[in-house]
């Protein structure tokens, strides 16, 4: 333990290290979250169109997914410690940088840094938990940590208008900068490797003393599970950036409501999806508790919250703003469950040694999947309208489903040479 570090009991430390995770990752989706809440002002302010509003979210989302598979392999190669800190020092300083940028290029610079820069929360979070909860609890602390994503966009409508309003969307960014290197100050002070007994209860005897064997990097390429990984976050990924990065203006845009009653309103569905995603994900280690194996359990659970999405396509058939809110809080249920259990399904699947590089690879791939779809809603939703895009949008977390059972199953290194037998669905 650092000696900087606060001494706190291993049991209630690793609580405080789940609230601390929890507080960088809602404001690292506010941040990302603030330019989807001041679309109509930063493409007033720039002089933007749609393609020039998806060009600031591609600069953002391109840098994401190629720091993904980074941000992994360097969680599993330095710690998550280390890396984690690193990651909220960078976005709070992209966040600030924005704040003070008063040109379109240098606000794209700082919106590429971001996204170089948030990566890194996910795949040390995912270590974080697989080293400090055993599969009865796994998902339920993955999903408390990861909750914050949707708090982060439950929290920025009505923040991101009240201070846009009351003094300027510069002043947006920068208090999001001064909150990040808070919680980077925390971080420092609570986080430290779990204990042996708590570490052993996690992830077994063998690899708590570090001798559990792992992939190689050329190795992991060589599972069917990881391509099952990366096809699941390719196709459904796209389907939560759209309620992240285009609903709050398509609220504005086409179904009329003001600035303001984003802020009243446009949290909803996130909060909704929150509370849904965590009881998904409690109910998912209730039946590892009962007896259930616990990749079978995360499979069963995932395959029914899917049924949600496609109710995406009932948007263009209704005329209230209200009930397309409504729509899409049943939406965001499944697709953040899916967002919380694919990591946990990640622990589940591959041996500790490798369960950051593997979500690093998968985040980007996801990010690669929003990039083509962003692209796509940019340059189609003048066009061809909504109901084309929420048609595409209800096939992605069935075919997931499909990939799921297909493709994923527990990896072991030594499963590698024997190639020949193929794969088993669990």
């Amino acid at each position: 333990m650092s000696k900087f570090t606060l001494p706190i009991p291993a049991e209630k430390r690793r609580w405080f290290i789940i609230f601390v995770i929890f507080l960088a990752i809602v404001f690292n989706y506010y941040d990302r979250q603030i330019v989807s809440i001041l679309k109509p002002m930063l493409k007033e302010e720039f002089s933007l169109g749609d393609d020039g509003y998806a060009m600031v979210l591609n600069v953002f989302t391109i840098f994401y997914a190629l720091m993904y598979p980074v941000s992994g392999w360097l969680v599993d190669k330095f710690g998550e410690t280390k890396v984690m800190l690193w990651g909220i020092l960078g976005w709070s300083t992209a966040c600030l940088g924005g704040g003070l940028s008063r040109t379109f290029g240098s606000f794209l610079f700082f919106r590429g840094m971001l996204g170089a820069s948030e990566p890194t929360n996910f795949p040390a979070q995912l270590k974080v938990v697989t080293v400090w909860f055993s599969g009865k609890l796994r998902a339920t602390a993955n999903s408390l940590c990861v909750a914050g994503s949707s708090i982060g966009a439950i929290i920025a409508p009505p923040l991101v208008a009240w201070l846009a309003m009351q003094y300027d969307f510069h002043t947006v960014f920068i208090v999001a900068g001064i909150v990040g290197l808070i919680i980077a100050l925390l971080w420092f002070l609570i986080y430290t490797e779990p204990p042996a007994v708590i570490k052993q209860e996690a992830v077994g005897q063998d690899a708590a003393k570090g001798n559990e064997i792992g992939f190689t990097w050329g190795q992991l390429w060589k599972t069917k599970s990881l391509y099952g990984i990366l096809l699941i976050r390719f196709v459904s990924d796209p389907v939560w950036y759209f309620c992240l990065f285009w609903l709050p203006g398509y609220l504005q845009e086409e179904s009329g409501l003001t600035l303001a009653q984003i802020g009243m309103f446009g949290w909803i569905p996130f909060l909704v999806a929150d509370l849904g995603a965590i009881a998904t994900s409690a109910w998912s280690d209730k039946m590892v508790r009962n007896g259930k194996e616990p990749l079978l359990a995360r499979k069963i659970m995932l395959s029914t919250i899917a049924v949600l999405a496609p109710l995406c396509c009932l948007t263009t058939y209704v005329n209230s703003p209200y009930l397309t809110i409504a729509i899409f809080a049943l939406v965001a249920v499944a697709c953040l469950s899916w967002l919380f259990t694919i990591s946990v399904v990640i622990a589940e699947a591959f041996p500790v040694k490798n369960v950051a590089s593997v979500l690093g690879i998968a985040g980007g791939f996801g990010a690669l999947g929003a990039v083509l779809f962003n692209y796509f809603v940019g340059q189609m939703m003048g066009s061809l309208g909504a109901g084309t895009i929420f048609i595409a949008m209800a096939f992605m977390h069935p075919v997931a489903v499909l990939i799921l059972w297909t493709m994923v199953r527990k990896e072991k290194p030594s499963d590698n040479a024997h190639k020949a037998q193929g794969f088993q669905v669990n």
